[in-house]
């Protein structure tokens, strides 16, 4: 059944399919809620009690496994933290793919990976009569609230108009940027650039502390700006200026894992990222300073320490 069908379907008041969705963290539990605010029977897996819990608050289904969400499922929408993680699934979508089943399974991938693992998903995806979708989300948790994401979809043209109403749910902001594999390329030049942003964004703020300003009026001006601001600075500010870093829209070390596949991509083509790499052993500072759970905006506390500022406590 198609996203059209499925519609119609519930426009003739007959049960419509659900929507799978295996991954349920930050990202996946966000889209879980969307889709079953805008109508949505969702079906969903996370081997996290407390992901799967809060589906079930929501109005979704907990399936028991992956297999479980493949066979209730045409549209599986993957948010995974790690490749073995990506395998596994595939791999349970593939077991659970019935011989000479009607209709095709489309999966569409959100996650930031390594592509050669996302390469590999899709071999063990085609094998089984399943269309992989390569698509890559820019954009935290809190941001789809404002619908502010970007899904860079990627891979075959009529598989990603047949789930773009459905991933029009979370945001407009839905591009095919062609062959599979452009979406991860695309979401690895965003991320190049949501590091350098966030780390620059910190110094500022350390500087405007050390002269004395007053970092929330200086938000006031240079956020609305259409020459200096940025959504990362509007996003991130707040959490610097606080020195409150809880809760994360992106943790720390979640973004380690995106730092080395990025670093790792731009190292395979031969490119220097000469900014980019001088960012990294702040991110890694923020780590070794217990701040792993903590927002990637806490690359402050790491800058304000090599500046004297005082600590968060004594602050």
């Amino acid at each position: 059944m198609t996203m059209t069908s499925t519609n119609q379907a519930a426009a003739n008041g007959r049960r419509a399919l659900p929507i799978g969705l295996i991954g349920l963290g930050i990202m996946g539990g966000e889209m879980a809620e969307a889709l079953l605010r805008s109508g949505h029977p969702v079906i969903g897996f996370d081997p996290d009690p407390q992901a799967a819990a809060r589906l079930a608050r929501a109005g979704g289904q907990v399936a028991a496994g992956a297999e479980q969400v493949a066979r209730a499922a045409e549209v599986v929408i993957v948010s995974l933290a790690t490749s073995p993680a990506l395998m596994a699934t595939v791999q349970a979508l593939a077991s659970a793919r019935e011989p000479h089943t009607a209709g095709r399974q489309v999966v569409v991938e959100t996650s930031t990976l390594p592509l050669a693992d996302k390469e590999a998903a899709e071999a063990i995806c085609e094998a089984a009569g399943i269309v992989l979708l390569d698509c890559p989300i820019s954009g935290t948790a809190a941001r789809m609230k404002d619908r502010a994401w970007t899904v860079y979809c990627s891979g075959p043209s009529d598989a990603i108009r047949e789930v773009k109403a459905l991933l029009q749910v979370f945001t407009d902001n839905v591009p095919d940027v062609g062959e599979f594999g452009n979406g991860t390329r695309m979401k690895f030049a965003a991320n190049h650039l949501v590091a350098i942003y966030n780390v620059a964004c910190a110094e500022s703020m350390t500087l405007v502390r050390k002269l004395g300003l007053d970092p929330q009026q200086v938000l006031d001006l240079f956020g609305p700006s259409a020459v200096i601001g940025t959504g990362v600075m509007r996003l991130r500010s707040p959490f610097m200026i606080a020195r409150d870093y809880l809760p994360a829209t992106m943790k720390v070390e979640v973004w380690q894992k995106d730092m080395q596949v990025i670093g790792d991509m731009a190292k395979a083509v031969d490119c220097p990222t000469p900014l980019f790499s001088a960012c990294v052993p702040l991110y890694t500072a923020a780590m070794a300073q217990g701040l792993a759970q903590h927002d990637t905006a806490s690359v402050h506390e790491v800058l304000g320490q090599m500046a004297g500022l005082p600590p968060r406590d004594a602050a």
